[in-house]
């Protein structure tokens, strides 16, 4: 099934006493590239977790931010007893050595707002909250992948819906071919009849390189590989599962037979015809960027 690389997904889950969110988003990248944001907290499960997106995700730019909400009762916070009192005693000390009367309770309302008058106590993770995480984790993954596969069928769509379109504009190419052959040889013929005062002409050689030139402009071979190109594609996106890359490739092959085609055609509507299907093969290839 034909994926985007583009796609988000959101979920929540309980951990205790915290409400977990995990955000999960992604772009079109060569590779995965992950960018992880979390709570020092599960700094330890870091490779597990990136282990996880690796399973799921096989490409792209994925940013996946953790974070959690604390109940306000759950917090640990003690006074440091110790630290404030030596703030205090050496607050008292230099009111008296400078002659000062001080309100100690005033006095000890500045001291509470020093540094590390406050022990917050550090947390560890338990197995339940991981299973939790975890949990949460997995259910991001899983709608953002329901989002790629949504972007996916949209994607492939409009892409399958331009190859055909430069399947049907290339079958517009052979009725200006019937009159393209015709038109150069008459203006050859123009240009004998100005080069009438050349002398000792040898009309066999000049045959056989008027037909040497002509087979040059011929595109047959270029109409035959382009079709097989298209076709390829076709077959190529409706049965491979992450056919991103090779799509990508096909399309430089079919950019490089409608090139040779506009090259050789010395014509003014076929030339026509390739600049339309050279802008649908552009749009092609920027959106099979996004194909997983």
């Amino acid at each position: 099934m034909i994926k985007s690389m583009t796609g988000f997904g959101k979920a929540t889950v309980s951990g205790g006493t915290k409400k977990i969110i995990v955000e999960v988003k992604s772009l079109n990248s060569k590779q995965l590239d992950v960018n992880l944001k979390m709570p020092s907290l599960y700094k330890e499960k870091d490779i597990e977790i990136r282990g996880m997106i690796k399973e799921v995700l096989d490409r792209g730019k994925v940013d996946m931010f953790i974070y959690f909400d604390n109940d306000d009762d759950s917090k640990d916070v003690a006074i440091n007893k110790t630290v404030v009192t030596q703030y205090f005693q050496q607050m008292l000390d230099v009111a008296s050595s400078l002659g000062v009367t001080v309100d100690k309770g005033e006095l000890l309302q500045t001291v509470m707002r020093f540094p590390d008058s406050l022990q917050v106590k550090a947390e560890e993770l338990d197995e339940q909250e991981w299973l939790q995480l975890k949990s949460g984790i997995m259910q991001a993954l899983e709608s953002l992948n329901q989002f790629r596969i949504q972007e996916g069928q949209v994607l492939i769509a409009d892409i399958l819906k331009r190859i055909e379109m430069i399947k049907s504009l290339a079958a517009e190419v052979p009725q200006f071919e019937k009159q393209r052959v015709p038109a150069i040889k008459q203006r050859l013929q123009e240009k004998m009849k100005e080069w009438g005062e050349i002398k000792n002409v040898d009309e066999n050689r000049l045959e056989q390189e008027i037909i040497y030139y002509l087979e040059k402009l011929d595109i047959t071979e270029e109409k035959v590989r382009l079709a097989n190109h298209c076709r390829y594609f076709i077959e190529t996106a409706e049965r491979e599962e992450a056919p991103g890359r090779k799509l990508g490739f096909i399309a430089q092959e079919i950019g490089r037979e409608i090139n040779t085609m506009g090259s050789k055609a010395n014509d003014h509507d076929i030339q026509k015809l390739v600049v339309r299907m050279k802008d649908e093969l552009e749009k092609i290839k920027e959106q099979s960027l996004n194909v997983l």
